[in-house]
């Protein structure tokens, strides 16, 4: 490589909004080090990274879940062949670090993962479970350097880019608020809609609900418990226009979800709802974000002696980690900001 020529870079993407978030301060450094950045993404996760300045160039792959889908996988190799000098895999599975090994290039970095031992060259060996530091370390250290608590994501869009979203709903800045009832994961995650109605229908400003298509039916029934008071937005804005909404609200009440990471990376004041996963592994990184987990709560009784599960649906059947939290709860909590 000529002096002074940067190294070309690619990323892999992570299949979850919520992880690629978490990989943006590992951007950072491999910007700051002189790396120029290309991220490979699926197209529900690229716009993450357009609001992330370090990132020169985003690549939307055409592969779907599920699948090896060889002939479309050795169809992008041969476009990127050429390319990169070194590719950062983030995911685990054996076919997101198969591209980089057909499109030949040369460093190929990432977790043992599914038996990876000829698509990776430098290979770092899988934290067991119990011990697996937060996202955003497991990420940075595929830099070759360990994170620290300072390293908190950031995403970031133009002002401009924000108010021409803010125009098109007929909104101005912090004058409304966002309400991100889905969890793709499963319904043991979720806040129940009841919730979120009630919550909606005490509040002074007015609520927009933000969500993925399959979302919209949920959302709805929100807005429809809550007359006047939301108005459902979910499947109807693209993920950078939500974005801009996000980072221009009042404040935002969500799950543990995708959309909690990014109000949590434009430092939007949120409330996040806790009750199957664990703040412990996967916190909104965020000096405005207030956490609510009745396994913390040491005046709820009985205790939550089955928290975190982490199953899809509650497997004793009342799902009381989401339904103990009332919304009045929360609401105390966004009479405090400002």
């Amino acid at each position: 490589m000529e002096p002074g020529t940067k190294t070309r870079s690619l990323v892999i993407a992570p299949q979850w909004i919520g992880d690629a978030v978490m990989t943006e301060p590992l951007m950072l450094r491999l910007h700051q080090r002189g790396e120029r950045l290309s991220v490979g993404a699926l197209p529900w996760v690229a716009p993450v990274y357009r609001a992330m300045p370090q990132v020169a160039e985003v690549i939307e792959f055409p592969f779907q879940h599920g699948g090896l889908q060889w002939q479309a996988r050795r169809a992008m190799a041969r476009q990127l062949r050429g390319r990169f000098d070194t590719a950062y895999v983030l995911p685990n599975s054996a076919k997101s670090a198969l591209l980089p090994f057909l499109a030949g290039i040369r460093r190929r970095i990432g977790y043992h993962g599914e038996m990876r031992y000829g698509l990776l060259t430098q290979r770092l060996p899988n934290p067991p479970r119990d011990e697996r530091p937060p996202m955003v370390g497991f990420y940075s250290a595929l830099a070759g350097e360990r994170g620290t608590e300072a390293d908190r994501p950031r995403l970031l869009l133009p002002p401009a880019q924000i108010d021409a979203v803010l125009q098109a709903h007929g909104l101005a800045r912090r004058g409304f608020h966002v309400f991100a009832p889905g969890a793709e994961f499963g319904s043991s995650k979720r806040w129940p809609p009841q919730h979120y109605a009630e919550l909606a229908a005490g509040l002074a400003l007015p609520v927009l609900l933000l969500g993925s298509g399959k979302e919209h039916a949920l959302c709805e029934q929100i807005a429809q418990a809550a007359p006047g008071r939301c108005t459902n937005l979910a499947g109807k804005t693209a993920l950078l226009d939500a974005f801009g909404l996000i980072a221009a609200a009042h404040s935002v009440v969500s799950n543990d979800s995708g959309l909690m990471h990014v109000a949590a990376a434009f430092g939007t004041p949120q409330v996040a709802v806790y009750g199957s996963t664990s703040p412990e592994h996967t916190p909104p990184l965020s000096d405005a974000a207030t956490v609510l987990w009745l396994k913390r709560d040491t005046a709820y009784q009985p205790p939550l002696d089955c928290a975190p599960c982490f199953q899809r649906e509650c497997p004793l059947g009342h799902n009381r980690c989401m339904v103990d939290i009332r919304p009045a709860r929360v609401a105390d909590v966004l009479a405090t900001i400002a």
